[in-house]
C-alpha cells in the first residue's frame, strides 16, 4: 500500500537553507520518518502565514506533503519552544554542534526516535540553564552508543585487560578507546590521557544526567575530557563538526565581551 500523500509529524530543525527568492529547504529530524529534507515555499516573504514557525531550538508539530525532490511545507506549529537556550549565545552555539551531530549520524527516511529523543533532551538541559560544556558531553557519550560506538573506558583497547589506576593511559580514537601502557597501539594516534579523565568519562558513561551536573570538576580535566570526545566523535563521522568552529569562538570572548544580545545562529549549509 503506497504512503499517504499529505503526513504530520514532530520535527526539530537540524540545519536550513535560502533556496531562490523566497523559498527555505529544511533538515528535519523527526521520529517515524528519520531525517527528510522539506522545502517551505515563500517563508521568506513578509507575508508568508509560516512566518517565524520555521525556526531552530523548538519542538515543531510540522504537515508536510511528499515531493519528488523535497517534500512540501504545508502547515506548522510549534509545540515546544526552547527560548532560554537562546538567551544563551553559547548553548545556542552548542545547540547547532548537537544538531549537526545528530544530522551527520543519520541516513535520510530511516526511522530515528532514539536520536530524537536524545537531541529534544540534550535541548531541554540546555534551556534548563545546564553548563553546554556538560550536556555537550552527555550528548556525545550517548550518540556514540546509540550508534553501536560505545568508546571503551574499563578494559584495553588492544589486550582487553582491565584497566588499573596505577598505570599510564592513552586515548585512541581510531581503536574505540583508552590504551594501557603495556600495549604500544599506533603512534599517530596516541594521546596521553589521566586517571580523572579516565574516571569523569565513565561517569558520563554510567550516570544520569542530574548526577553529571553536580560534578565539580577541575577545569583542566573537563577540557581534557572535551578534547577526547571532540577526537572520538571526529573518528566515529569521520569528519570533523564545522560548527566547532563558531561554538569555540562564542567561548573565546571573556565574560565581560561578549555580544549584548545573541547574534543569529549561523546557517549551517549542506554537506557538500
Amino acid at each position: 500500500m503506497p504512503a499517504p500523500r499529505r503526513y504530520v509529524t514532530d520535527a526539530i530543525v537540524l540545519s536550513r537553507f535560502d533556496l531562490g527568492e523566497a523559498d527555505r529547504v529544511l533538515t528535519l529530524i523527526t521520529p517515524e520518518q528519520g531525517k527528510l529534507k522539506a522545502i517551505a515555499k515563500g517563508i521568506r516573504r513578509p507575508s508568508s502565514r509560516l512566518g517565524g514557525s520555521l525556526e531552530p531550538f523548538a519542538e515543531l508539530n510540522i504537515a508536510l506533503a511528499r515531493g519528488r525532490t523535497f517534500d512540501v511545507v504545508t502547515e506548522v506549529r510549534v509545540g515546544q519552544a526552547w527560548l532560554n537556550l537562546r538567551d544563551s549565545l553559547e548553548s545556542a552555539a552548542t545547540a547547532w554542534y548537537l544538531a549537526e551531530l545528530a544530522d551527520r549520524s543519520l541516513e535520510e527516511r530511516h526511522p530515528a526516535e532514539p536520536l530524537y529523543a536524545l537531541l529534544h533532551r540534550a535541548y531541554e538541559l540546555l534551556d534548563a540553564g545546564m553548563a553546554p560544556g556538560r550536556v555537550a558531553r552527555w550528548y556525545e557519550m550517548h550518540l556514540a552508543d546509540e550508534l553501536g560506538q560505545r568508546p571503551e573506558v574499563d578494559r584495553c583497547v588492544e589486550c582487553d585487560r582491565m584497566l588499573e589506576a596505577t598505570e599510564q593511559f592513552r586515548w585512541v580514537p581510531p581503536l574505540g578507546g583508552v590504551l594501557c601502557g603495556r600495549c604500544p597501539g599506533p603512534s599517530a594516534a596516541n594521546t596521553g590521557l589521566s586517571l580523572d579523565a579516565l574516571k569523569v568519562l565513565k561517569a558520563y558513561q554510567r550516570l544520569d544526567i542530574e548526577a553529571l551536573a553536580g560534578l565539580r570538576l577541575r577545569d583542566e580535566t573537563e577540557r581534557e575530557v572535551e578534547a577526547a570526545m571532540r577526537e572520538f566523535m571526529r573518528v566515529a563521522l569521520e569528519r570533523d563538526a564545522r560548527s566547532l568552529a563558531f561554538l569555540d569562538e562564542v567561548r573565546a570572548h571573556p565574560a565581560g565581551a561578549a555580544p549584548a544580545a545573541p547574534a543569529p545562529p549561523p546557517v549551517i549549509q549542506p554537506p557538500a
